[in-house]
């Protein structure tokens, strides 16, 4: 095991230096520059090289890049152009509204998909599963900001019952903190929801096939202990494959979400920074959100040997 984790964390390098290399030159190599928007519509071609100079944006990029790999291996992401602010600082002012609306979202999806999941397999065809998986089809199909949108049309602004928009840190206060992100984390969570109730509806649904299934029913085994303490924990590795995997539709999601519920998270951080092409920012959150979901995964692949003992042999 010891050899597996050493392996996987060597990986998590390099996959990180691709990531930093490709995110460095899509953000170098596209049209337009931070020294254009800084100078302003009316400036002169000499006043943008100036600036671009003053920025070290006309070196090589091969040279920004090693300049700026060194600097993120120290652990220094850089300073914003426009700011001023070191890019960690902001992005560490902006961790804590992200954090929280990404926690209470894949606690909200994950718990009501792996019982929706297991019930609908349970009843598979009835009127359960038929609508379970209708609302898993809703999921996918319709976007992010739709949906955010009609909540707040019908929660916030018709019924009143939850703020519109914002964000309150939990030190104001276990609920205005939660009401705030009640309808963020719907909004966000149904996309997850959807991947995670039709995986583990299918993965349930294969088990509750095997001969051992029929054995504990023949031993009188209650359905609770069917459905929870043997077909899901024998479905359990597939589940938490997707779960793993669908920390890339929070990651992408959460820009979408912060940016309509008007949440001051990394996702609106980034939404700005982009408009701006203010490159150490956009740079210095890729990478972090890269080695988030790196990281989540390595944390999923180890989590199969407590799943499945199987596995550990």
């Amino acid at each position: 095991m010891g050899v597996y984790i050493a392996g996987r964390l060597a990986s998590t390098f390099v996959v990180m230096a691709i990531v930093g290399l490709i995110v460095f030159l899509l953000l170098h190599l596209a049209p337009g520059s931070p020294a254009a928007i800084i100078a302003g519509d009316n400036a002169t071609p000499a006043q943008i090289t100036a600036i671009n100079h003053q920025l070290g944006l006309d070196r090589p990029l091969p040279v920004q890049f090693l300049v700026w790999a060194g600097q993120v291996l120290r652990g220094n992401f850089g300073t914003s152009i426009f700011s001023g602010e070191p890019v960690m600082r902001l992005i560490l002012q902006r961790l804590p509204a992200t954090l929280s609306l990404s926690l209470v979202t894949i606690a909200f999806a994950g718990t009501i998909a792996v019982i929706g999941g297991v019930l609908a397999a349970w009843r598979a065809g009835g009127v359960l599963d038929r609508i379970l998986m209708g609302v898993a089809a809703l999921g996918f199909s319709v976007p992010v900001f739709v949906v955010g949108y009609l909540l707040i049309y019908l929660f916030a602004i018709t019924l009143h019952w939850l703020p519109v928009q914002g964000y309150m840190p939990l030190r104001r206060g276990f609920w205005p903190w939660f009401s705030h992100l009640i309808l963020p984390a719907l909004s966000l969570g149904l996309a997850y929801l959807a991947l995670i109730a039709r995986i583990t509806r299918a993965s349930v649904l294969e088990v509750l096939a095997e001969d051992y299934m029929r054995t504990a029913r023949a031993k009188g085994a209650t359905p609770a202990s069917q459905l929870f303490h043997h077909a899901l924990r024998n479905a359990g590795v597939p589940i938490a494959t997707v779960i793993g995997i669908g920390v890339a539709l929070l990651i992408s999601g959460v820009v979408l979400t912060e940016t309509v519920f008007n949440i001051p998270g990394v996702g609106r951080l980034t939404v700005d920074a982009i408009t701006n092409r203010d490159y150490p920012i956009i740079q210095g959150i890729m990478v972090i959100f890269a080695g988030a979901y790196v990281v989540v995964n390595l944390l999923v692949d180890l989590s199969y040997s407590l799943i499945d003992p199987r596995i550990r042999r």
